[in-house]
Parts: structure tokens; sequence; C-alpha cells
């Protein structure tokens, strides 16, 4: 009995002389966390956050559109004033925008109006002296006469030619002699082998269509004392003329080349 207290007297008072702090550490063990636990809780986070900025993205909008509703509403007189006037200023600009618009717009129908109109009486002009200059082949009411070869003597060209100036005097517009187009420079010439025009031999019969009024020309040709009866009296040949609605001429000449004459202000 004596023993054993004795034995815990010694154990107490080593005890009592072990220095505070000085007590054992006891470590514990690190937890080992998985790979399928950090992705869990990754994407549980990532969840919360996507959740989070949704409500807040949502909590935004109603306000802005609590905002929207209200904001005449909260204005002041002075300012829902001004802002009449802005709006009527912008409207006034957009006005009168609309009407330069439109004023350009008409402006430009108007300049393809006119080119158009240009362009057409262009087209009438070069069409018109084509004809006149014989560039162009020709088409029209007029007259077909037909001179045969003369049997008391041969045809002159002075006799052609008075032809061709009653015609012209008659109203013709376009004449063609055999296959020669007539224009204002033709000339008609006697040679040795007979009529010559602008260079090229004429032989009978001779054929001159005239595009005009076909009355005038039959009258200008058949008129008693008039060219046709001196071609039938003097010269013995044979003179018809044939009215016609479609008189065809496709003779045409190219366009003179001028070397002194030119236009006025070039």
């Amino acid at each position: 009995m004596l023993s054993k207290l004795h034995e815990q007297i010694v154990k107490d008072q080593d005890n009592d002389s072990t220095q505070t702090g000085s007590f054992p550490v006891v470590r514990r063990k690190p937890r080992r966390i998985s790979l399928n636990a950090k992705s869990t809780r990754a994407r549980l986070y990532s969840s919360v956050l996507v959740t989070v900025l949704c409500a807040l993205l949502g909590f935004g909008y109603a306000i802005q559109l609590n905002n929207s509703t209200s904001t005449y509403e909260t204005m002041s007189e002075d300012e829902l004033t001004k802002l009449i006037s802005e709006t009527n200023a912008q409207a006034q600009k957009l006005e009168q925008r609309k009407s330069e618009l439109t004023s350009q717009l008409n402006s430009l129908k108007d300049t393809a109006d006119k080119n158009a109109k240009a362009a057409e009486i262009a087209k009438q002009n070069a069409e018109s002296n084509g004809i006149l200059s014989g560039r162009l082949p020709a088409s029209g009411e007029g007259v077909v006469i037909k001179i045969s070869r003369g049997t008391k003597q041969s045809i002159d060209a002075s006799i052609l030619f008075t032809l061709l100036e009653e015609l012209r005097n008659s109203g013709a517009e376009v004449i063609e002699i055999n296959d020669v187009r007539v224009i204002t420079s033709t000339y008609i010439s006697d040679t040795d082998d007979g009529l010559e025009c602008d260079g090229i031999s004429l032989k009978a019969p001779y054929v001159i269509s005239a595009i005009g009024d076909r009355n005038n020309l039959q009258n200008a040709v058949n008129l008693a004392g008039g060219v046709g009866s001196r071609l039938k009296v003097k010269y013995g040949a044979s003179v018809s003329v044939k009215p016609s609605d479609n008189v065809q001429i496709n003779a045409i000449r190219k366009a003179p080349q001028y070397t002194y004459a030119h236009v006025v202000g070039q």
C-alpha cells in the first residue's frame, strides 16, 4: 500500500516539473481529396456564379424598364418642354431633308427626260442629215420614171439635169438615177461613151426614182411643154411615170472628207 502511494507521488512530481507548452503535439494525417470531388466542387461554384449573374441581369433589366416607363412621368415641365422642342426641331430637319431629296429626285428625272429628248432629237437629226446627204437609204411616197434611148438623137446631160432640177423644185427629197444617189454636188456630163453621173457611167434606159409628193412629181414630168414633152418630141424617147406609195432608194454615198472647210467655232 505504501509502495503504491510512493509511486503515485513520484509520478505527480514528474508531471509538475514538465514545462508548460511542451506537451507532445499530436499531428493529424492530411485528408486526400479525389479528382471527382474537385470537379464536382468546380461545377457547383460555376452554377452558383451563373445563377447570380442571371439574377443580377434580370434585376437590372427590370429596373431599366421601370425607369423607361416612368421617365416622362418623373420629368419636370421644363424638361418636357425642352424635349418637345428638340423633337420638333428634329422633325423639321427631317422634313427639310425630305424636301431636298425630293427636289434632287425631280431634277434627276427632268435631266433624264431632257437627255432622252435631246438624244431623240439628235437621232432624228442624224437620220435626216444622213438621208439628205445620201449616207442612208430611204423609202416613201414618190414616183419612178423610166426614159428609153432617144430615137431622134442621143439624150444629153442637159436634159437629164433639167429633169432633176424640175423634180427638186417640185419637192423631191431623195433622188436616185440608175444606181447613183443624187446629192447637192451631183453633176451629169457628156462623154464619148455616153452620159456620166458623178464619175459613174449611165446607160439607157435611165431609171430615176424620186421620193416626195407623188402628184407634184408626176405633174412636173407630164406638164405640157415641160421636160417630159421635150424628151418625147426632141429626143424621140419614151417616158413613163409611175406613182408609188413605197419608193425604195438603196443607193448611198460616203460622207465627204473636207480639207479646208471647218465648222465655225472649231
